[in-house]
């Protein structure tokens, strides 16, 4: 039987309501933020935060730009792949100077174009574009990460084959929701993907207790 978009927004607030707000990237410099997003790529949350707390005294526009690349990569070292990170995050802060280095200017665009323009980025890809809309430039976006993919297919909504394919299908989704909550719903599926994906070999009784929480045993 064929899940309705009601029965997707049903999963999402309960998940919501289940694990409460969490107000993720709502730092006032939103350069920060933007920033983490580049170095949390392939790392874990405690190596990204070091990366970025030594990056402080240069998390402006003009820091970003000023900044040495070999002095850049230093100080994200704790990252991870810094080399790479930080040419990416050159990259990111060039495009955004080049576009005026302000974020009301983007107002004006649509969202499927800025997403276009951020996928031209070197170092943004879907996923993280998607992150950038939804944190950064205050747009609804759903985030179609690994752990979306597992929990709506785990519960018999589809088979999401790819990033694109679960987004194509859930972002329109986004539309009937205000921007707080649809901040929250990625935050809540990554928050229970991360208590619930760590065991690969499922049994019925695992699926039934996450069927029973999330209350669709009867969907």
């Amino acid at each position: 039987m064929m899940k309705t978009d009601k029965q997707k927004i049903q999963v999402l607030n309960r998940l919501v309501e289940y694990y409460g707000f969490q107000h993720w990237w709502e730092d006032e410099n939103r350069i920060s933020d933007w920033v983490s997003m580049i170095l949390i790529q392939q790392t874990t949350e405690s190596n990204a935060k070091k990366a970025l707390k030594n990056l402080e005294p240069f998390l402006t526009v003009e820091g970003l730009q000023q900044i040495e690349l070999e002095k850049l990569q230093e100080l994200i070292r704790p990252a991870g792949f810094f080399k790479q990170k930080s040419r990416y995050i050159k990259e990111l802060i060039q495009w955004f100077a080049a576009n005026g280095g302000d974020f009301e200017r983007f107002r004006n665009y649509s969202t499927a174009e800025l997403r276009k323009e951020l996928l031209t980025i070197k170092g943004v890809g879907s996923e993280t574009a998607d992150a950038m809309l939804l944190y950064i430039f205050e747009r609804n976006a759903f985030i179609a990460d690994q752990y979306a993919i597992r929990l709506f297919t785990r519960l018999g909504f589809g088979e999401y084959k790819n990033y694109e394919a679960m987004h194509k299908e859930f972002n329109r989704l986004t539309e009937q929701v205000t921007h707080d909550v649809c901040k929250e719903w990625h935050a809540a599926i990554d928050l229970h993907g991360k208590q619930y994906g760590k065991n690969k070999d499922l049994d019925e009784s695992w699926l039934l207790s996450e069927r029973e929480q999330l209350d669709i045993a009867t969907f």
